[in-house]
């Protein structure tokens, strides 16, 4: 290599800087106050032991960014259809502040599945060849009725983007089984939710624990995480340069006797490194048999349920995979306007790869310690808005899990006659994420960080276990 294509160890921060926005390591050198137990500090991505026997050891989420309406897809509500156009009392008064029009049918036929007998929207044929392996959770509420806020609130358990990500606390408590991968990986066809990188950023808690965020629209394996190759120098001449700046890195850290963020930004240089290797090979769907492939379709979003498996098999400890379209960042949205057109369409786009993710994890004896998650921000009104569409309905939602540890084939809660408000067994969006924890090993209470002068947590002082859905 001539020497004119060597550079100095200011360059070579500079360069290797440029790649680690998707590790987190801004937030890692940006002089936040933290204070991480010293092995957690050493090797941040190590595994860890969890609090207790888990039941999942990874989670996939399928998240569905734009409210899919409940009773359009798993919430079958008869009621609606026999009284479409009227405006009968319901149960919970508030709830009348969704009603624009009378009560809309759903324009999607209903049947039930499996030994279960789950009934399923005709939009999800796929699907619902799997409701025996699947828990719904039929009462699922939220705080707030708009897209950005909840969208916050389901990843990151507050509404403002200033706390870290489900995936970033999993990571935290448990580490990963992978070092030449990130702990956490965001993925979405083209268009990222609503709220950006704050929906799988680390915020306080260190850069390692972010997630790396991957554009499925740009599925070259060499490419798909930017600014990851070195194009001037062979892995050889990397690897010296690596082990080098570690070293001086180390000296200063000796010298210091304990930097946090000195060690998690010598962590990140050495998972930047190891990165640019493993990824081309965990990305690359050439490897997976035409069978396979065929039965996930070819969809982007397909493409990322297969990457999200191939993720989770290589140790990744979250995968997030969400939907966008024509790159529309919250795409259930179009529900405002266009239930038929607009959520066949969305279903069309995803059915086939979540159920052969279903099927592909099942097979393969992996779906037992997987935890799936399926689920928008918020839900539907039953009501009309204009003559084809629903408004949001933050009061009564449908979220479903497979897998990990819960009760397959199995209903929990329960919406209003008509769909609107959660009566039953009602879960909040902190129960679910405290019922993922203990899924994992951890309790929501003990899992902690201590920043400006307090401890905080996924669920903040709220949130339960839902017992009564565990296997």
């Amino acid at each position: 290599m001539p020497h004119r294509q060597l550079i100095s160890r200011r360059h070579l921060l500079a360069q290797l800087g440029a790649g680690f926005g998707t590790l987190g390591l801004a937030s890692v050198i940006a002089g936040q106050e933290a204070s991480a137990p010293s092995a957690a500090a050493a090797a941040p991505l190590a595994p860890r032991a969890p609090h207790f026997a888990p039941r999942a050891k990874r989670v996939i989420q399928l998240f569905m960014p734009g409210g899919p309406s409940q009773i359009d897809t798993f919430d079958y509500k008869p009621q609606v259809d026999a009284c479409h156009g009227q405006r009968p009392k319901l149960v919970d008064r508030k709830s009348l502040r969704n009603t624009k029009g009378g009560l809309f049918k759903s324009p999607f036929a209903f049947k039930q599945h499996g030994q279960s007998g789950k009934w399923v929207s005709e939009i999800f044929p796929h699907v619902a060849r799997c409701v025996d392996d699947i828990c719904f959770i039929h009462s699922m509420h939220t705080d707030i009725p708009e897209h950005a806020g909840a969208i916050l609130m389901m990843n990151l358990g507050h509404l403002q983007p200033n706390r870290p990500s489900l995936g970033s606390w999993l990571t935290y408590g448990l580490g990963t089984e992978n070092q030449d991968l990130p702990g956490f990986v965001a993925m979405s066809p083209r268009a990222q939710p609503r709220g950006g990188l704050a929906n799988w950023g680390s915020s306080f808690l260190p850069g390692a624990y972010a997630g790396c965020y991957v554009n499925i629209g740009e599925m070259h394996p060499d490419r798909v995480v930017r600014d990851l190759k070195n194009h001037y120098l062979p892995r050889s001449a990397q690897r010296r340069q690596a082990d080098l700046l570690a070293e001086l890195n180390q000296l200063d850290l000796a010298r210091q006797e304990r930097d946090q963020q000195l060690e998690a930004s010598i962590e990140a240089m050495e998972l930047a490194f190891r990165m640019q290797f493993a990824v081309p090979e965990a990305f690359d769907l050439n490897r997976e048999t035409k069978a396979t492939l065929d039965s996930y379709g070819d969809s982007d979003y397909a493409k990322g349920c297969l990457l999200a498996r191939r993720l989770v098999e290589r140790g990744v400890r979250m995968v997030q995979v969400s939907l966008s379209i024509d790159g529309y960042d919250i795409a259930w949205d179009t529900g405002h306007n266009d239930i038929a057109g607009g959520h066949r369409r969305l279903a069309d786009a995803c059915d086939r790869g979540i159920a052969a993710l279903l099927h592909d994890l099942k097979q393969r004896g992996m779906l037992d310690d997987t935890l799936v998650i399926w689920g928008g921000e918020f839900g539907r009104a039953p009501t009309s808005e204009g003559q084809k569409g629903r408004d949001h309905d933050h009061y009564g939602f449908t979220t479903w899990l497979a897998g990990g540890g819960v009760k397959p084939g199995f209903s929990y809660g329960a919406t209003d006659e008509f769909g609107l408000t959660a009566v039953e067994n009602r879960v909040h969006v902190h129960d679910l994420h405290a019922t993922i924890l203990h899924l994992m090993g951890l309790d929501h209470t003990k899992l902690t960080y201590r920043y400006s002068g307090r401890d905080f947590r996924l669920t903040d002082v709220h949130g339960n276990v839902v017992h009564d859905i565990l296997a």
